[in-house]
């Protein structure tokens, strides 16, 4: 974010944003300019420049990390979505295979940059200090790639690391690697990191993980968050993109529809709300501008989808062919999790009666309907996917607040 100050720093603070935004990790840059300015002359315009937006990934940058984990009896991999983003899934699966390590993702959502499927996969660290230093025990090495160290919400005080464990961070975001409190950090490209990691590391001679047990839920009376997603997942196209802002339930949605593909799985990185459906239309349209014309499905909470549900209506008139599914537990759940953490229950204001999306979803311009029975699910689902139009599904699901740890 950045405001200019006088008139004739407007071209020049237009350049800077440009550099900004294209840098890594990238993303949307505020540039603030006074409404009178651009009616005042420009006495000399900006050079156009170009920036190099790719870092360097070489053995002498990660000598520090192929010697950790080269010595290490237990390594492990924490692998993040800029991974995916620069190119390096499948970097990262032969480096995992190489090293024989487990493979867990960061805590706090984000995009996944290692397939969830995998034998090697042992889900996310839950985001808080104490129990996600409890989750590293047993590993000597800890290596995270492509995520910030750590995104840390709610607050459980505890060590950040087990003793004796070392940890080390490749990153290509320098705030990040400013703001670890822990580990040690290196500035480098993460795809092309595990790239170079898995050519210049032996191959383990250890035993891998044993491999997560895994049980799918049975059909209920009442339609609960893991039956939902374990239908979506059942029907979706295997190479459909899910688009994903319901975070009372985000860990159910993470076990019952593994991401098990690269640049298939969006969710919000912080804790803001308001992510979700605009996502999923930009998502949309990057599909289709590609031509890749994958099909989306966007799962957001009843809570979420309010903040920006006029989302609905640009995915209609942009003609974009997105599911929305809409788990309704009829509250904020996920700040009823944080009342009952903090010895707090009964906080007011947290029931959300009296709200119709379908209803909200024809005042956009497109249908919707309402699912409220396990038996119906199924079909509803299939017959949203094959609609080729924006398709808003209320489904009245269980409202138990889950543990937020």
């Amino acid at each position: 974010m950045y405001e200019t100050v006088r008139p004739e720093d407007a071209p020049a603070a237009l350049m800077r944003a440009y550099a900004a935004a294209v840098l890594p990790p990238a993303g949307p840059v505020f540039l603030s300019i006074p409404m009178d300015d651009c009616d005042r002359p420009c006495p000399r315009l900006p050079q156009i420049r170009t920036v190099s937006a790719t870092l360097p990934a070489d053995t002498d940058t990660l000598r520090p990390v192929i010697d950790a984990l080269a010595g290490a009896d237990s390594p492990a991999l924490i692998i993040g979505g800029a991974v995916d983003r620069s190119g390096g899934w499948d970097h990262a699966v032969t480096l995992a295979e190489k090293l024989r390590c487990a493979v867990v993702g960061r805590p706090g959502g984000g995009r996944p940059g290692f397939p969830e499927t995998h034998r090697l996969y042992r889900g996310t660290l839950p985001p808080a200090i104490g129990p996600l230093g409890e989750a590293l025990a047993g590993h000597d090495v800890v290596v995270v790639i492509g995520a910030p160290v750590f995104r840390y919400y709610p607050y459980i005080p505890g060590e950040y690391l087990p003793v004796g464990t070392r940890l080390f961070q490749i990153t290509d975001d320098p705030s990040e690697a400013a703001r670890a409190p822990v580990g040690q950090a290196v500035l480098a490209d993460p795809g092309r990191s595990c790239a170079v990691l898995a050519s210049a590391l032996p191959a383990a001679q250890r035993n891998s993980p044993t491999p997560r047990a895994s049980q799918p839920p049975v059909r209920p009376a009442q339609i609960t968050a893991e039956w939902l997603y374990r239908v979506v997942h059942t029907v979706r196209p295997p190479d459909s993109v899910i688009v994903q802002e319901s975070l009372s339930t985000a860990q159910k949605l993470r076990e019952q529809i593994p991401t098990a593909r690269s640049r298939s799985f969006f969710s919000m990185s912080s804790g803001v709300l308001g992510f979700g459906l605009p996502a999923a239309v930009g998502v949309a349209l990057a599909e289709r501008d590609e031509g890749s014309n994958r099909t989306v499905i966007c799962i957001v909470g009843d809570g979420a989808a309010n903040y920006v549900i006029q989302a609905l209506w640009t995915a209609v008139q942009q003609q974009l062919p997105i599911l929305f599914i809409i788990p309704r537990n009829g509250a904020y759940n996920i700040l009823k999790s944080f009342a009952e953490l903090l010895q707090t229950p009964g906080v007011p204001g947290l029931d959300l009666p009296g709200l119709d999306f379908v209803a909200l979803a024809q005042g956009y311009g497109c249908g919707g309907e309402r699912v409220t029975n396990p038996e119906d699910l199924e079909e509803a689902v299939g017959r949203g996917i094959g609609l080729d139009r924006t398709h808003p599904i209320e489904v009245t699901i269980d409202s138990t607040v889950p543990p937020l740890i």
